[in-house]
């Protein structure tokens, strides 16, 4: 087995990235300026795109380094079972996709405090849920992306932990 003696990233790896980084950033840009104008364009691209990259989307936006390091790692210690929650999301949320498009796409709305609004009445349960959803979403998910990234950085280039 070899060792790795060099951890700094060297130029080209620098390059890769910055130029990753900024073709994301330039198509993040060109997006938003071509379906300006309404939330229909902002949340629904317009209304047309292709199946296969909001697909893609959706499962780029649900995997993040806390899968990588967390699924990884348990995998190793328990086996492929660990699988089985992943692929059994696969076809419950195939159902749930399955009933619930119709009824967001009837209503004409795009998020579910959208559709709570409308359905209930009132702007507080709608920034209720909206909120609740943003603080969930730091509180659960960001963070454990950021710690778990930062396991990576640590682990793969030597870096100190903070700093990554």
């Amino acid at each position: 087995m070899v060792a790795i003696i060099g951890t700094a990233l060297h130029w080209s790896d620098i390059l890769v990235l910055l130029l990753y980084f900024l073709l994301i950033l330039g198509f993040g840009v060109w997006s938003s300026c071509k379906n300006r104008g309404s939330v229909g364009g902002y949340f629904l691209a317009g209304r047309s795109m292709h199946f296969i990259p909001v697909g893609a989307s959706l499962f780029a936006s649900n995997i993040g380094s806390g899968h990588f390091i967390g699924l990884a790692g348990s995998g190793a210690s328990s086996g492929i079972a660990v699988a089985g929650y992943e692929i059994g999301a696969v076809h419950w949320l195939m159902v749930l996709g399955w009933l619930f498009v119709p009824i967001y796409m009837k209503a004409e709305v795009f998020t579910m405090p959208q559709y709570i609004k409308m359905r209930y009445g009132g702007e507080r349960i709608r920034v209720y849920l909206t909120c609740l959803a943003l603080m969930l979403s730091i509180f659960t998910k960001i963070s454990v992306d950021l710690y778990s990234g930062a396991i990576f950085l640590q682990q793969a280039l030597n870096w100190n932990l903070y700093a990554s």
